[in-house]
């Protein structure tokens, strides 16, 4: 192309670009410098902050400060919930969001403890008082193990495992999500940190003269501009700077964006690499002038592309670690296609939110009961045979069957669940082969480390739904444990 062809090519804007999504890192300390300001990781996009919270009841016990920890590993937002804030912080750490509360008092669980929650993990026990015959079966029983105090001490059966657990249930059914979405944008609802998350990305980096920007509207975002094709250019967009910890969308089918266009042609990115020129997952969507439409994209239909070639080699995108989202209008579709609904010049996209859908039910409590809990009283079972806990029910306070009724409590709310009634708990260590069985009479052990796996996995595990089940370790210990294939025997409540 001759020189009088083109068109001037903005460089303070190619060095504007570079600097807001810190490609060169040089760029942002003479930035900062100039400022006055140092770095701070506060400044930088919280993929945990836009979403929902999992609650865990019973924080500091032998499963729940695993649960906790755990959790956010996975890239979960986890608040915790505590009857005494020092020994929580003593055991949790100082980072880990704590709310005081107290199951067995319902006035405790006010809409700050239970705010924003997307699930809720149950882990909470009480601890019963020793009777005759107690600790030598116990200690016979369990082999030696060594034991981990309860979450819940000084109360009864009762108030904790019955009560307490219809407390927390009926709680959570009053701010639990009703639907099978989860936010990641709302522009409805506008502020500056949102503001501040994207900018604009445009075919400057590579001489173009487009230009675009995103603006907060009234209850939208507008991305807008002019795209030109000079220079060999053609596309506009606006882009995220990457979230530390990323978006995890485990156990979602895809995104769903509420949009009103142009009717162009746009695409949306999805990145799981932090790169500034990494892979893009990508998906093109038609929009329809001056009317609002949503827009479904599955995750198993984003193509990965780099530099607007398919990428044919590529793995599918991994859900738990989305950093990035970008939108664009190109003159390209995939491998030198061109957009067939493209026009150069201004263009408009609105957005009202960008949220994550499922088309099924996961669940949303997960209750840590306990193995043996419909045995005490039943016909034709050898008390001699049976764990302590079941020999000895009533004089422990009846402690397995308040456990039921908690259960029961959680069965009728309605809510989404998960009931897991482990074996005998101990503190050995996990990665042992899980078996699962279905009318609670299987007896042996499993470590805490385990259980806190299968409570968090669960949470990802459309199959879990609904399903009550026992659990006890195998002889085995094995790498990786394929969830979706070990619930798919189990029979759902009635």
């Amino acid at each position: 192309m001759s020189d009088k062809n083109r068109s001037q090519w903005d460089l303070g804007r190619f060095i504007e670009t570079l600097t807001y999504f810190e490609v060169i890192p040089l760029l942002n300390w003479v930035q900062q410098l100039i400022q006055g300001r140092p770095q701070d990781d506060r400044d930088k996009p919280n993929g945990g902050r836009n979403v929902g919270v999992i609650l865990v009841a019973g924080a500091t016990g032998g499963v729940g400060k695993r649960v906790v920890k755990r959790s956010l590993e996975q890239g979960y937002k986890v608040r915790a919930l505590v009857r005494d804030i020092d020994k929580a912080r003593s055991i949790l750490g100082s980072d880990v969001d704590l709310v005081v509360a107290d199951i067995t008092k319902p006035e405790t669980l006010t809409p700050v403890v239970m705010a924003n929650i997307e699930a809720v993990i149950c882990c909470t026990a009480v601890r019963v008082q020793p009777v005759e015959g107690d600790t030598a079966d116990r200690a016979k029983y369990y082999q030696g193990v060594k034991f981990y105090q309860p979450e819940i001490v000084d109360d009864t059966p009762e108030n904790v495992e019955y009560l307490g657990v219809k407390n927390l249930v009926e709680a959570a059914a009053k701010y639990l999500p009703q639907t099978n979405e989860k936010q990641i944008f709302d522009f409805t609802k506008p502020s500056a940190e949102l503001k501040e998350i994207w900018g604009a990305l445009d075919d400057v980096v590579m001489g173009g003269v487009s230009a675009s920007n995103i603006q907060l509207v009234e209850n939208a975002a507008l991305f807008a501009g002019n795209v030109s094709t000079a220079n060999s250019g053609g596309f506009a967009s606006v882009r995220t700077k990457n979230f530390d910890p990323p978006f995890n969308l485990s156990g979602y089918e895809g995104v769903k964006l509420r949009v009103k266009g142009d009717g162009q042609r746009y695409k949306i990115f999805l990145r799981t690499d932090t790169k500034w020129d990494g892979i893009g997952y990508s998906y093109s969507f038609d929009t329809v002038a001056n009317t609002w439409v949503d827009i479904h994209i599955l995750f198993k239909d984003l193509i990965p592309v780099f530099r607007a070639k398919i990428v044919k080699d590529a793995p599918p995108i991994e859900q738990s670690t989305i950093c990035s989202f970008q939108l664009m209008l190109s003159k390209f579709e995939y491998d030198g296609e061109l957009n067939p609904k493209f026009s150069p010049g201004g263009f408009a996209l609105e957005l009202e939110s960008i949220k994550a859908y499922n088309g099924i039910n996961l669940p949303q409590f997960i209750l840590v009961s306990s193995a043996g809990v419909t045995r005490p009283g039943r016909p034709g079972i050898n008390l001699d045979e049976e764990p302590p806990a079941v020999k000895l029910n009533e004089q422990l306070g009846g402690i397995l069957t308040w456990k039921l009724k908690g259960e029961d409590s959680l069965r009728a709310s309605g809510i989404s669940y998960t009931i897991i009634r482990p074996c005998a708990l101990t503190e050995e260590s996990g990665g042992k082969e899980l078996i699962f069985e279905q009318g609670d009479n299987i007896k042996g052990k499993i470590s805490r480390d385990d259980i806190t796996e299968l409570c968090v996995q669960v949470l990802k595990v459309a199959k879990a739904c609904n399903v009550t089940f026992e659990v006890k370790e195998g002889h085995n210990t094995v790498k990786s444990i394929d969830w979706q294939r070990l619930f798919s025997n189990l029979e759902h409540d009635k």
